[in-house]
């Protein structure tokens, strides 16, 4: 572990302070983590006493994670599947987004028929309620 305020993804890292006094004392902490082991950053990728950042595709805040309106907004432009291809493709999108939307596998669930092998491709009633936002 590298230290208890800090959120690391392969080689990427957030030092998350609970306190904005306490931040310079955790980067310290974090900055002789990496140089007793030699790891170096690039300073194009550091910001530091920031309140919010993007990170791994998602808005780190101090609400929480959230989701970019970009991202939202280019769901929510995505034209009803015509097929099984297309289907597969917005359930995707929208697993990327599960911990945001709430019973999301509830709300997916007409389109499960629609998944299995051998079944006729018929956008129905149901799956139409379920598409819209």
């Amino acid at each position: 572990m590298l230290y208890k305020n800090v959120e690391c993804y392969v080689d990427d890292l957030v030092v998350k302070s609970k306190k904005r006094e306490d931040h310079l004392h955790d980067l310290k902490k974090i900055f002789e983590r990496l140089k007793r082991y030699q790891l170096k950053m690039n300073p194009s990728k550091c910001a530091f006493g920031v309140t919010s950042r993007k990170f791994l595709g998602f808005i780190v805040c101090r609400r929480g994670i959230e989701i970019e309106q970009a991202k939202i907004d280019a769901i929510l432009r995505i034209p009803e599947p015509q097929n099984i291809h297309e289907l597969k493709s917005l359930q995707r999108k929208l697993t990327y987004l599960r911990r945001f939307i709430s019973n999301l596998a509830g709300r997916c669930q007409p389109f499960s028929h629609l998944m299995k092998k051998d079944v006729l491709f018929e956008w129905d009633e149901a799956c139409e309620k379920a598409f819209q936002p």
